[in-house]
């Protein structure tokens, strides 16, 4: 079985995010970044049926030189080769473009990602490649089992789950708990370095849109204390402060 997970390259959630150049830019000053964390859960799922199966598990990143650290820590969790696709990750599209292209010409059974990247929350990538290929997609997926050429699932709908079996090739967004984060050891880590990452041109440098400008969120108000007894004022505030009731 030949597996490919797509991971992103994202500011780490504790990290404070600024904007450059009139907030057209995302400041990379001083941030720390990591392996998506629906990715991960998608890596360490591959991982685990890679080694059921002896098949071969590849990682992709589309993005420049400063991603190639956290391409080596997906090695080091257990992933056996890496590629990355040397250009800025504009817009999904453009992300979708350069993944289906490459997995059309690796012929792989499964292809896995995270639900949606943290930066920018699309949750666009995984059905635009499956459309892109022609084949079915599925997210976001909890759980996933195979047995031979077909996949039984379990997915995250609205007040419940969904059962669904689906066959080989398709493409899927995983969420927790669809497997439990992988930590590399030092046996991993040693050998990321000698296992293959590859730099690969991008297919097209054409984005289909344009970042004008960034907005971080107000920031939050004061909070303001009120005795349990005093259900009144409580009310009173939600009515004319909050404005919720």
């Amino acid at each position: 079985m030949k597996i490919l997970v797509c991971i992103t390259h994202v500011p780490d959630t504790t990290s404070k995010i600024q904007f450059t150049d009139d907030n057209t830019k995302f400041d990379k000053t001083g941030v720390q970044f990591i392996i998506g964390p629906y990715d991960d859960y998608a890596l360490a799922r591959a991982v685990e049926l890679r080694d059921q199966s002896s098949g071969s598990l590849t990682v992709l990143n589309v993005g420049e030189a400063e991603t190639e650290p956290t391409l080596r820590k997906a090695l080091a969790i257990g992933a056996d080769e890496a590629i990355r696709v040397n250009s800025f990750p504009s817009d999904s599209l453009f992300v979708a473009s350069q993944i289906a292209h490459y997995a059309k010409e690796g012929g792989y059974d499964l292809i896995l990602m995270g639900r949606e990247s943290i930066d920018f929350n699309g949750g666009m990538v995984h059905g635009m490649v499956a459309e892109m290929l022609g084949m079915p997609s599925v997210s976001p997926v909890m759980k996933l089992d195979l047995e031979g050429d077909v996949a039984s699932i379990a997915r995250e709908i609205e007040g419940g789950k969904e059962y669904l079996e689906v066959k080989l090739p398709f493409v899927a967004g995983c969420q927790e708990p669809i497997a439990e984060w992988k930590i590399p050891n030092m046996r991993g880590i040693m050998s990321a370095r000698s296992k293959p990452l590859n730099v690969v041109d991008p297919v097209s440098d054409e984005a289909a849109t344009k970042t004008v400008g960034y907005e971080l969120p107000p920031a939050k108000g004061s909070v303001k204390l009120i005795d349990k007894d005093n259900v009144e004022e409580l009310v009173n505030l939600l009515q004319n402060d909050a404005k919720v009731l």
